[in-house]
């Protein structure tokens, strides 16, 4: 039995105790958080849990296998780093931290010590995103031509990151883990209405060596909630609508044939092909029970987990190259900091 504690019982926190108390093999032994009304709650619901004000009272607990951080992501370094060099396990919410030296030091650190870094990348875990990649890897969907998301409602806003870290890093993560492939460059152009806070807005575009192209739109200032991806193949196409009740993903046989037939030269060169639309049956298991039970699995296993480090790394740089181009105003910039402009890199 994995023993884990829980630092922070804010926002996402009880969700995390909740699901790691049913998880098998998981036990929650410890949660830390500031605020005491916070742990009275959680001794009313989980007796037999250790509760505290001093995270490091969970740090310094040698019974402790493992330790979740699910703090503002300005503490993540600091916290994630404590509890590597104690010898613990880590579960990490995203994004991993504030920036990419950060993230490197964290990896390293997990490497170093021999211990498992999980970052909380709940999408990967979904019942639907595991379809879509299944669907896309399969032979029958073809090249993927492009990825078009849209996430945006009426706050929840954030005082310590943008609508890009809080909302489009899903789709950094859903996009890494559906292609394996990284973008070569991003230009973004966002906004923000309310002095002295994050942006707010911003529509992003992603590019890849291969020719697809992503494009994301989040958003705080909707009036409505929306949590919509599509995705176009040479052979078929998904719809995904994550407040869809019951059929999320939606599979159409739609697309267009093209040829270079020179007896055809006078003819229309593109042909459209409609087929059936099926709605694929999903796994309803709470994602961060998926989670869970992996993050056992890779513990006890020496597994890397779908949503290691090196995801958590690769999503942070993404986040800096998206805020650069941001504030030059949809400039676009290599994921590795450098800026293009006409096909050519510039510093």
């Amino acid at each position: 039995m994995i023993r884990i504690g829980v630092i922070g019982y804010g926002y996402w926190g009880p969700n995390l105790v909740r699901n790691f108390a049913e998880t098998p093999g998981l036990s929650v032994a410890g949660v830390a958080d500031l605020d005491q009304k916070k742990l009275d709650i959680v001794q009313k619901r989980y007796p037999g849990v250790k509760t505290t004000t001093r995270f490091m009272d969970l740090v310094e607990d040698s019974s402790l296998d493992a330790i979740a951080v699910a703090t503002p992501v300005s503490t993540h370094f600091e916290l994630g780093m404590v509890v590597l060099k104690a010898g613990k396990h880590l579960w990490l919410e995203k994004p991993m931290t504030e920036t990419s030296q950060q993230a490197r030091q964290l990896v390293d650190e997990a490497e170093k010590q021999g211990r498992v870094l999980i970052v909380d990348h709940t999408f990967i875990y979904t019942g639907a995103v595991r379809k879509m990649a299944e669907i896309i890897k399969g032979d029958d969907f073809g090249n993927v031509f492009y990825y078009d998301s849209t996430r945006v409602n009426l706050g929840l806003f954030q005082r310590d990151v943008s609508v890009i870290s809080d909302l489009a890093v899903h789709d950094f993560s859903i996009l890494d883990y559906l292609l394996g492939e990284q973008p070569l460059a991003v230009s973004a152009v966002g906004t923000n209405h309310f002095p002295g806070t994050p942006e707010n807005l911003s529509y992003l575009t992603l590019f890849y060596n291969s020719g697809m192209v992503a494009h994301i739109n989040v958003n705080w200032l909707a009036p409505v909630k929306m949590r919509q991806i599509l995705v176009g193949g040479s052979k078929k196409m998904i719809t995904y609508d994550d407040l869809e009740p019951s059929e999320k993903i939606k599979v159409y046989d739609k697309g267009i044939n093209f040829t270079d037939d020179p007896q055809q030269i006078y003819q229309m060169r593109v042909g459209y092909r409609t087929g059936d639309m099926w709605a694929p049956r999903l796994d309803a298991t709470e994602a961060l029970r998926v989670e869970g039970e992996h993050f056992v699995d890779c513990i006890e296993n020496g597994k890397s987990p779908l949503t290691n480090g090196s995801l958590g790394l690769r999503v942070v740089e993404l986040i800096e190259a998206s805020t650069r181009s941001m504030k030059e105003r949809g400039r676009s910039v290599e994921v590795n900091g450098k800026f293009m402009y006409q096909g050519r890199r510039v510093a």
